[in-house]
């Protein structure tokens, strides 16, 4: 069988989705959907293009998101898809990992909302703003990137609101996780930031290394507790040493561990309660109020 990259660096269109992308396959026989300016112009299915003329290659592996996307792009403007590709790329450097690829989909999906929104002079408030500000700055800052990239494609300026919704898709493809769980984790951390506080009597430094690692710490935390899927247990002996050594920090999980199960009807498992003391001493350290270090 032929592969449909030929030896000659071509690929063969199976259809045409607009002037800018087509749908070919890869050498496995799987869906892929390939871009580069006018590829698609006066092409049909059987026709051969250059691979000198792709600039991107979309090799969804589940053939589900690979026809969601397609059917995306007959939808809506491919500009929608070149704005999220240019976002996520970016994102990917900057934050110095590979994103879920069905960020593809659910970013450019938020884009022509968002942009229908706007031009209908619908507004749709943020309520989390906040909390993505302070408990997500790198994407935040990423989310405000991506309004002056939209500003500069299409004309429009979004408000800062979308600056924190496409923030959370950020996030979200960070954990590979489901977009419906985004505002109950950030409001997860947010009962958790503000329960260890009370505990400590103080308000941490969000600028220090060790409040930075606790909050990325809570980011994952909560996917895997929403997600049912658990830290695995460690070593008994050293947990119980974690728990007489740094008793009062072990004395605040235990509370969040209570606070969350009531609040979220979550379960929270001895082997995140211990995780979570760990991140608590280090806070405890780096505000003075402990100088043992670990």
């Amino acid at each position: 069988m032929t592969s449909p990259m030929e030896q000659h660096g071509t690929y063969k269109i199976v259809r045409v989705i607009g002037s800018n992308f087509v749908c070919s396959q890869d050498s496995s026989g799987q869906e892929i959907i390939l871009r580069g300016l006018g590829i698609g112009f006066k092409k049909s299915a059987g026709d051969l293009l250059p691979a000198a003329r792709v600039e991107k290659i979309y090799a969804l592996r589940d053939p589900g998101q690979c026809d969601r996307l397609m059917q995306l792009m007959q939808d809506v403007p491919s500009e929608y898809l070149d704005i999220s590709t240019h976002i996520i790329e970016t994102a990917e450097r900057v934050l110095g990992r590979r994103l879920s690829e069905n960020v593809y989909i659910t970013l450019t999906d938020h884009i022509s909302f968002a942009v229908e929104r706007l031009r209908n002079g619908v507004e749709y408030p943020n309520q989390l703003l906040w909390e993505i500000k302070n408990f997500y700055p790198q994407e935040y800052a990423l989310g405000q990137q991506a309004l002056d990239v939209i500003e500069s494609v299409l004309g429009l300026r979004l408000p800062e609101d979308e600056a924190g919704f496409m923030a959370l898709h950020i996030v979200n493809a960070e954990l590979d996780g489901r977009m419906a769980d985004m505002v109950p984790i950030t409001k997860l951390i947010r009962e958790v930031v503000n329960y260890a506080q009370a505990y400590y009597g103080v308000t941490f430094d969000e600028s220090s290394v060790d409040y930075e690692r606790f909050v990325v710490h809570l980011k994952f935390l909560a996917q895997r507790l929403f997600q049912g899927r658990y830290a695995p247990d460690g070593d008994t002996g050293f947990q119980n040493l974690i728990a007489r050594h740094y008793a009062a920090d072990y004395e605040c999980a235990q509370a969040i561990g209570q606070h969350i199960r009531e609040t979220f009807d979550l379960n929270f498992p001895s082997s995140e309660q211990f995780f979570l003391t760990v991140h608590l001493h280090r806070l405890s350290v780096s505000m003075g109020l402990s100088t043992e270090e670990e």
